[in-house]
């Protein structure tokens, strides 16, 4: 089992497989449009713009579980994020990543880097070309500070 195994749900509710994305690297992130992380659109977009053409894929999830620091609509944050951030990679519907309601894939996540429940926005996960995890990266560890390591699963 891996990553691409997963289904999720678009912005529109609709359901997407992620084996979409086989044979690209993809950084898997839980978002808020409201946090002190939030800033990290700008490195985020900054690194898509520049290694999506090498097959870079950054999925954002937002979630509400962390002082309900994403409140709004998928339509609204969807529109926050473009029209403010200038984000251009795939925004998904917005999910739960802690406790029983947690989304399957965030689940498999959690279980397959030890177990430690998210503890916060922008906790980012590196996939490898196969659907595999290559490492996950807490909230405070900035795009800029991982580009490294996706240049080199790259």
């Amino acid at each position: 089992m891996n990553v691409y195994d997963f289904n999720v749900l678009n912005q529109k509710g609709e359901e997407v497989s992620l084996s979409e994305y086989k044979g690209k690297v993809s950084l898997i992130v839980n978002t808020a449009t409201h946090c002190g992380f939030t800033p990290q659109y700008d490195g985020l977009e900054a690194m898509y713009k520049k290694y999506k053409d090498q097959g870079f894929e950054i999925l954002d999830f937002p979630c509400n579980q962390f002082a309900f620091q994403a409140m709004e609509s998928d339509e609204k944050i969807n529109k926050v994020c473009s029209l403010k951030f200038g984000t251009t990679f795939p925004r998904f519907k917005k999910i739960k990543v802690n406790g029983k309601d947690a989304t399957p894939l965030y689940k498999y996540l959690v279980e397959q880097t030890g177990g430690e429940k998210i503890g916060w926005n922008f906790t980012k996960f590196l996939i490898d070309r196969e659907g595999n995890i290559v490492e996950r990266f807490g909230s405070k560890v900035t795009p800029e500070e991982i580009e490294a390591k996706v240049e080199a699963v790259l």
